[in-house]
């Protein structure tokens, strides 16, 4: 039995959809108090309110997290709002698929300010308040796209989700001495609004290349931030825990058809 979150001060970007929204969903089950943050307030408010009516405690707020003020005026509202931080879930992601050669320079940029930027940043603001807390967790959402696999598109994203595994490693160790820890969570394919509009079939195609038979949810997502934020992953640090019911584990489809 894991040590409950109740009334643990909880910042999740980029959690008005998507695996953020689950991530979010899943804190709030957990008995955290939820700062569902968003670039777009009515958003914002929106999936808080999905958690509040499912007895959860949470509330909305609008900002640019690629930016220090926007990070700043993040931190500040969930430490007014709930007395402190104890958890960030620095989610808020962009993935538009370019080919390299299409690709220009202000695209590869956005990407990496929302993506790379955005996590220092938001670490760079909460840092103060999760010192304070009687530990503090920061959960990072990566991907297996850039540290594992690759994917035709998305080399400014793949380029992204491993720096930020880069970035993991060594903040981890400035702020391990403060008691908190930094981890994060590297998603397969997983169901989301934008994924489900590829259709059926495509979808159907998708899990057969999955050893466990089917995509991820982003509830998945949201129990392994979950974990890494418990009191009993203390002593876990710096680690990319891999959630894709074994997607980057056969080295072919005939691997899986001899299974």
């Amino acid at each position: 039995m894991f040590t409950p979150m109740t009334d643990r001060s909880v910042i999740v970007t980029g959690a008005s959809k998507g695996i953020g929204n689950g991530i979010a969903r899943v804190f709030g089950e957990a008995g955290a108090q939820v700062l569902v943050v968003s670039r777009n307030q009515t958003e914002a408010e929106a999936a808080a309110q999905e958690i509040v009516a499912a007895g959860g405690k949470a509330s909305g707020f609008a900002a640019d997290i690629s930016t220090l003020e926007g990070a700043t005026a993040m931190a500040e509202a969930a430490a007014e709002r709930h007395g402190g931080i104890d958890v960030l879930c620095a989610n808020a992601g962009s993935y538009p698929q370019t080919k390299l050669e299409e690709m220009d320079v202000e695209e590869w940029d956005s990407v990496m300010a929302t993506n790379l930027r955005g996590n220092f940043v938001c670490v760079k603001a909460c840092t103060p308040y999760l010192k304070k807390s009687d530990y503090g967790r920061i959960v990072l959402t990566s991907s297996i796209t850039g540290p594992n696999t690759g994917y035709p598109g998305w080399t400014h994203y793949g380029a992204s989700k491993s720096g930020q595994l880069g970035f993991m490693r060594s903040a981890c160790m400035e702020l391990a001495k403060y008691g908190i820890t930094v981890n994060a969570v590297l998603p397969g394919n997983t169901l989301t609004d934008s994924l489900r509009a590829l259709g059926e079939d495509y979808l159907a195609g998708m899990a057969k290349t999955v050893p466990v038979g089917r995509l991820g949810e982003v509830e998945d997502m949201g129990h392994a931030a979950l974990f890494l934020a418990s009191k009993e992953a203390g002593y876990i640090n710096g680690h990319a825990l891999i959630v894709d019911g074994g997607q980057i584990v056969p080295e072919s489809q005939e691997a899986l058809d001899e299974a």
